[in-house]
């Protein structure tokens, strides 16, 4: 499949289509789901035209634990069905569908008793492993195994000898959620799909008791458009609720949020080559490797304030400090502390008071004709979510085409970057040998570009001062930054410090070091003014310092109070900009 780059001018073209034209589907929202959805239709031969009011991945699917997993305790909730349907998934994207982008991660699960536990939580792993071996395609990840303690600690030093008696050593997936977004929607733009960022839905438009589009807010230039299509797919996730109330109609279900946060901390304090599930009294804790990093989670709370922005409180980060010290040789403390996030979960409201148990399962509804509505779900299945909305947008529109539509086939068709992959990733000596990089760069690339990475290359050997390190965040190239604005949508500065990149949980500075550098590369591609391209630093420098002040408040009110200090950046200066990486 031909690379399609979401540049400015390709960003315009979209617009410009989707207001001249009927599409069969309009897709609102840029997250895991709605970028899986327009990807499904476009392959299916259907015009799609896909809006998000921010970012790709702004929300929730920038902010998971960035696990392709099952789900080992949804076992013990006997929701097998879920959990053989994730695991399906699990092995269809490490395989086949984003290799680049998910690749098994290894865990301990420590076991606190001799001999019931190690019955119960084995007999627990082995239907795990077992589900995915029959869910008709590959593992894709290595079998479990039984350790004793003495093998638990080989492997994982940093544990406390009281902490276990033994453990289970098993593989689940691990997945650049931002950037794997980022692509499902820059590979339906490969297959024809309309694709437009910071484009808000202000209303739906109605003929009748029949939704038949949406009116469309350009928010870098203020332009409003009207967008007709047969049907509309809301896949706005925790927003689900709000989209629904233009419609004028309550819906057939509510969506309820649960805050999960994360906190990144150095490699080198914990010692250790896996990641660790722990329980906790409410839910499970992941210690996960990424890469330099750590990432430690999750919370499991209620959450009812700022959905834009949701707030990490110092009570969010004492809860996963205490409970991973209670298991570490050498206990972490806040100074350790290199990033925070916070994401929101959009969980199917029912009787449950607590959100860890409601549903993870998802939900398509179609009450309000012209409209579908999917929510829930996880991120591991969003495929399958993108598959049932969109089966139900082409039942739903079937008396109004002159042709039938083919069923879905988005598990054979790769993202952009995994063709090519591995046999790139062989060939990765002889890449950093002519491109004049050192063979861990280019391994970071791959894992990051995939296939993609020959327009990196491309884009370096033209412009070699693009090869350089960030001053502020040596882990990525100044290339990244180019790249990341011509070819992969972003559009503001903090778009490629936290998603296209990840410098804003990954530097103790949370990227304000790398600022004045990222906009100045971004400024030169974009055709910034001086005024828009201060604005954006000191947008982003507001940001960093709302969420450090959130981090210290108590609970989630005063967090949320301060965090709502750092807003969305606002253009100073609209630029039409025609691509502009031959200047850069």
């Amino acid at each position: 499949m031909r690379s399609v780059a979401l540049s400015p001018s390709n960003r315009q073209k979209a617009l410009d289509a989707m207001a001249r034209e009927q599409l069969d589907v309009l897709v609102i929202g840029g997250g895991v789901v709605g970028g899986g959805a327009a990807l499904d239709a476009a392959t299916r031969g259907l015009s799609v035209g896909l809006v998000e009011a921010r970012d790709f991945a702004s929300g929730t699917s920038s902010r998971s634990s960035k696990l392709i997993h099952g789900g080992l305790r949804y076992l013990e909730m006997l929701d097998f069905r879920l959990v053989a349907e994730a695991l399906g998934e699990r092995s269809l994207l490490i395989d086949k569908l984003a290799p680049h982008l998910v690749q098994p991660v290894p865990f301990l699960y420590p076991l606190k008793h001799r001999v019931w536990e190690r019955f119960y939580a084995g007999s627990g792993v082995l239907l795990y492993d077992s589900m995915a071996r029959l869910s008709g395609r590959s593992r894709g990840v290595p079998h479990h195994r039984h350790l004793t303690r003495r093998g638990a600690r080989k492997i994982m030093p940093a544990l406390r000898k009281d902490a276990l008696v033994g453990a289970l050593h098993y593989y689940d997936g691990q997945v650049d959620d931002a950037r794997h977004t980022m692509l499902l929607s820059r590979t339906a733009a490969a297959y024809g799909a309309h694709v437009a960022t910071r484009s808000r839905v202000t209303a739906l438009i109605r003929e009748g008791d029949r939704v038949v589009g949406a009116t469309v807010v350009d928010l870098e230039s203020g332009r409003e458009l009207d967008v007709r299509a047969r049907q509309v797919v809301n896949a706005t996730g925790v927003w689900t609720d709000e989209t629904q109330g233009m419609a004028g109609e309550r819906g057939q279900f509510h969506v309820r949020a649960s805050k999960g946060i994360h906190l990144v901390v150095p490699r080198d304090r914990i010692r250790g080559d896996s990641g660790l599930i722990l329980r906790t009294e409410t839910s499970v804790l992941f210690v996960i490797p990424w890469g330099r990093h750590w990432m430690i989670g999750t919370t499991d709370t209620d959450w009812s304030l700022s959905k834009d922005h949701p707030a990490a409180s110092r009570r969010d980060i004492d809860y996963l400090l205490d409970h991973v010290n209670e298991v570490l040789v050498e206990p972490l403390t806040h100074d350790d502390v290199e990033g925070v996030f916070a994401g929101l979960r959009p969980l199917l409201a029912g009787e449950s008071d607590a959100t860890s148990q409601l549903s993870r399962e998802h939900a398509v509804s179609t009450s309000t004709k012209g409209l579908v509505v999917i929510a829930g779900g996880k991120y591991t299945t969003y495929r399958i979510m993108a598959k049932d909305a969109i089966d139900a947008a082409v039942h739903a529109m079937s008396s109004h085409l002159d042709r039938r539509v083919p069923p879905s086939c988005t598990e054979d068709v790769p993202l952009l970057g995994a063709d090519g992959y591995e046999a790139l990733w062989n060939q990765r000596h002889s890449l950093a040998a002519s491109s004049g990089l050192s063979v861990g760069r280019i391994e970071h690339l791959l894992r990051r570009q995939g296939s993609l990475v020959v327009e990196v290359l491309d884009l370096i050997a033209k412009y070699p001062e693009l090869g350089r390190p960030l001053a502020g965040a040596d882990d990525y190239l100044a290339a990244e930054v180019v790249y990341g604005t011509t070819h992969e949508g972003a559009r503001h500065l903090d778009d490629v410090i936290a998603r296209r990149t990840h410098i804003s949980i990954e530097t103790f500075d949370r990227g304000t070091e790398v600022a004045e550098e990222v906009a100045a590369l971004m400024g030169k591609a974009l055709g910034w003014s001086k005024a828009q391209r201060a604005a954006e630093v000191d947008h982003y420098l507001k940001r960093v310092e709302a969420e450090r002040e959130s981090q210290t408040m108590p609970d989630d009110e005063t967090a949320d109070a301060a965090r709502m200090g750092g807003r969305d950046v606002v253009p100073v200066q609209v630029t039409t900009g025609a691509d502009k990486a031959e200047t850069a």
